[in-house]
């Protein structure tokens, strides 16, 4: 499946291959473009409402808190002694009861706030007084007004015994009238029963809080919502307070934010409203968010346009880019690869187009041109090495004719003497030509043991008749050696330090013993001279290991060790040792093979 929508893509140049890449960048950007608006309308619901949420419990901690703190300023007007003092029985002169009136009239005024602007919440205390005792002072409560009202058994207010049954416990309370004479105007409230602190038992009265509906609202005002709205109710849904002045109405929630009404924050999305809602069982109230969700949507249809922007504006720097990218990198490799279908080895090179930069591609097409430069040369040098290895070959085989022609020649003269009579002569003739044949063994390096013993006897016999030498030579030739191989003209020169170096002097005294035996898979060749001249050992040594040597002195034998080396390892070659009794030994080390020619 993937080899086949490869196929017609490879099959494609360049040019068309950065066209459909333009596609292809620009085609994931259109889908995700449509895909990206309507994901973005979920993501912006849950995103936002995520939000409200956290900005709802913040909310509700701000409401919490003011309620709070009309909570501890009734705790100090409970707490103040003159209030602590008020009693509706007892024998004090009218005059004392005014002023212990006027008193606590001030005390709840300085603590109502805003009064003078009248946004503020007011500090009222309503006292059961059955026996009219405080008859001069008003009944007739305001909202709008702080101060102390009596009253008597009929006209006690409805609520009145069940904020005395809460034990000097605050709530808020939504108070349609706040007395049946008072006027008739709603207000959230908030209420508290003062308790007598200091005889222990019993209930001055009850402190009512009016106007928590401003004062709530400052806190619901102060939260930003497109188009939305703020309740704060309780838990039957009545508004104690709102943004929409819809305190007192009982607003309707969706399905799931009335399931159980779970404690704390829930949000249930629905295709014309958010909606958040923080329940609070401890104070029996519900703080709602509702939001438009047009009013979301028409900010994300602000999102769109943007989307839509950087779209269009992706697709222009697209296209700027692979234009740049057109001019800049593909047209030299354009005029590259021409070069290259064109070039031939052999072929002149022309100069190298000059890019005026120093990137990526200006040295790809540098490296190219004088990599067929070198090319060039690399022909032209392998062609010259040809002929010299032609030549060379053609010099090698004139340089075998000769030495087969000396050969034949010496086989003639070798036959003619002997027949003219001249033994020693022809002898001499005879070794010499037995030389020639094994040093040319028809090209080859390595030869048996056998030929090499044949070769160094001959070479013997010609130096016995050459300087009438009279020195012995045994051999001791193990018959499992003869077919070892070995590098041809080995010995000769071995022999030949033997006889100058050794017994050159030594008449019949002279003695010369060689030996080969098999040791295991080592075949171990020993010439063996009772020299009696003094031979510097370390010198033979440094001679046979030293990497730059001096070709004066023995470089025969240092050529030896090398050929040993080459044929058959570091492990094997010559070694020098002094023979005991006077003379030296010399050990050709080998390793165990036979010939397969």
């Amino acid at each position: 499946m993937l080899s086949a929508f490869i196929k017609p893509v490879v099959r494609l140049n360049v040019k068309q291959q950065l066209i459909l890449l333009f596609l292809i960048m620009i085609s994931p950007i259109l889908i995700l473009n449509s895909y990206g608006n309507y994901k973005a309308e979920e993501i912006l619901k849950r995103h936002v409402t995520n939000a409200y949420v956290e900005l709802n419990k913040q909310n509700f901690a701000i409401i919490n808190r003011d309620i709070d703190t009309v909570n501890k300023i009734t705790t100090t007007v409970i707490q103040n002694p003159v209030l602590q003092q008020l009693h509706v029985s007892g024998g004090e002169p009218v005059m004392e009861r005014v002023e212990h009136y006027e008193t606590i009239e001030k005390l709840l005024g300085s603590y109502s706030q805003g009064a003078g602007r009248g946004d503020g919440i007011y500090y009222s205390l309503y006292v059961y007084d059955p026996d009219n005792y405080y008859f001069f002072a008003p009944n007739f409560p305001q909202v709008k007004k702080a101060g102390v009202y009596f009253f008597s058994k009929g006209e006690k207010p409805y609520w009145f015994d069940q904020v005395v049954q809460q034990k000097g416990r605050g709530y808020l309370m939504l108070a349609e009238k706040l007395s049946p004479q008072a006027e008739n105007l709603k207000t959230l409230t908030y209420v508290r029963a003062v308790n007598n602190i200091y005889r222990g038992a019993g209930t001055i009265g009850v402190l009512v809080v009016t106007k928590m509906e401003s004062k709530i609202g400052e806190s619901l005002k102060s939260i930003s919502l497109p188009e939305g709205e703020i309740y704060l109710t309780d838990m039957n849904n009545r508004v104690l307070a709102s943004t929409t002045n819809a305190t007192g109405e009982v607003i309707d929630l969706p399905e799931g934010a009335e399931t159980g009404d779970p404690e704390g924050t829930e949000d249930i999305i629905t295709d014309d409203f958010i909606y958040v809602v923080n329940n609070n069982h401890a104070f029996a109230q519900k703080l709602v968010y509702k939001v438009p969700v047009k009013a979301l949507l028409q900010q994300q249809k602000e999102m769109k346009r943007v989307i839509q922007y950087i779209t269009v504006a992706y697709a222009l720097f697209g296209l700027i880019i692979i234009t740049y990218f057109w001019r800049s990198l593909m047209t030299p490799l354009q005029k590259l690869a021409f070069f290259v279908r064109k070039y031939e080895p052999g072929n002149r090179v022309p100069e190298t187009p000059q890019r005026g930069t120093n990137d990526e591609v200006s040295v790809l097409i540098a490296s190219t041109y004088d990599m067929a430069r070198r090319l060039n040369s690399l022909i032209m040098y392998k062609y010259q090495m040809e002929l010299k290895q032609k030549e060379s070959q053609l010099q090698l085989l004139y340089q075998q004719i000769n030495p087969h022609l000396l050969y034949n020649t010496l086989e003639s003269i070798y036959w003619k003497s002997s027949l003219e009579g001249n033994v020693e002569s022809a002898e001499m003739i005879k070794e010499l030509s037995k030389l020639m044949k094994i040093s040319l063994s028809r090209g080859r390096e390595l030869i048996t043991l056998e030929e090499e013993l044949e070769h160094a006897s001959a070479y013997i016999k010609l130096q016995q008749h050459r300087y009438d030498y009279v020195f012995t030579v045994i051999w001791n030739i193990a018959p499992e050696t003869k077919a070892n191989l070995i590098p041809k003209i080995t010995l000769q020169p071995l022999i030949e330090n033997a006889i100058i170096h050794g017994v050159k002097n030594m008449d019949e005294d002279g003695e010369i013993i060689i030996t080969s035996v098999l040791q295991d898979d080592t075949i171990l060749i020993t010439i063996v001279d009772n020299g009696y001249k003094q031979v510097d050992y370390q010198a033979i040594e440094q001679v046979l290991n030293d990497e730059s040597p001096n070709p004066v002195s023995g470089y025969g034998i240092r050529n030896i060790n090398q050929r040993v080396h080459l044929h058959f390892g570091p492990h094997y070659g010559i070694s020098y040792a002094p023979r005991q009794g006077g003379g030296t030994i010399v050990t050709v080390k080998l390793p165990k093979s036979e010939n397969q020619q």
